[in-house]
């Protein structure tokens, strides 16, 4: 990878798959393209400050920060190993950076609330442990909004701008094919032309040289991409990458495009 840029400053946002479950962290061999890549996309990022994670794994009825000093594990999945429950990530939490958002958030006329008590899902301890393993990062989660509304989700990441200025790492952590029933847990990597179609439509939308009010629109109305509900049955998955594309105002660069768990996904980087 490029380790070059450096000298840039601000806020980098990076949307990406994370992968099945506690999967990647257990070694599961439809992993390793993407745990080859989260373990070098550190080498492509200034170390920020903080990160903020957008996770799939949480809805709530306003945006809620995680606002706990020293968050506990949250567990968010069933039916693996034990060690899958040993896994642990003890990063410090960011209060003044939680209410921070939550003041931005506030001012775009959005509902917000912090949490003080809820842990690290696994869409944020599972790819930060293998990015950046010393744990040593406050991290802090922005939850999703109930409804899934793709323009309330576009909103969110407008709202964010106000932090293009800090050296913090804004991470979409979600997936960009989550159809549980067409996954290939065996990792057979079989060609899927609905999948690429829908795939390609992503990287014209997030990578191609379209202005931003144009690539809102066709984010707003993800649903009419090629194959857009086979790929996501349901979006929880897909609107982390609206709040980075909102955020960004540019367009992004590719910097995964490959197979987890047997289906093509990709992820997208704006520095």
């Amino acid at each position: 990878m490029d380790t070059g840029n450096h000298a840039k400053t601000g806020a980098q946002i990076v949307y990406f798959s994370h992968g099945g479950g506690p999967l990647p962290i257990l070694g599961d061999a439809s992993h390793q393209k993407m745990i080859a890549f989260m373990t070098r996309l550190p080498e492509r990022l200034r170390k920020p400050d903080a990160i903020l994670v957008i996770s799939a794994h949480w809805e709530e009825n306003a945006a809620t920060l995680l606002g706990a000093a020293n968050p506990p594990m949250f567990y968010d999945y069933y039916g693996f190993p034990p060690q899958a429950y040993e896994i642990n990530y003890p990063a410090p939490g960011n209060p003044e950076l939680a209410e921070k958002i939550g003041a931005l958030l506030r001012q775009a006329g959005i509902p917000t609330r912090v949490d003080p008590q809820r842990g690290f899902d696994h869409g944020l301890f599972i790819p930060l442990k293998l990015m950046y393993p010393a744990a040593d990062i406050p991290a802090l989660q922005l939850s999703l909004l109930r409804g899934l509304s793709p323009t309330a989700h576009l909103a969110l990441g407008k709202a964010l701008r106000g932090l293009a200025g800090e050296n913090i790492l804004v991470i979409g952590s979600g997936f960009s094919f989550h159809n549980m029933r067409a996954f290939s847990w065996e990792g057979l990597e079989t060609p899927d032309p609905a999948n690429d179609a829908f795939q390609d439509w992503l990287i014209a939308t997030c990578a191609g040289e379209l202005g931003q009010p144009e690539r809102e629109a066709r984010l707003s109305a993800w649903e009419q991409a090629p194959y857009a509900r086979y790929c996501h049955p349901r979006e929880e998955h897909l609107l982390p990458l609206l709040v980075c594309a909102g955020m960004a105002e540019a367009p992004a660069e590719v910097v995964f495009d490959d197979y987890i768990l047997g289906k093509r996904g990709t992820a997208f980087l704006w520095e």
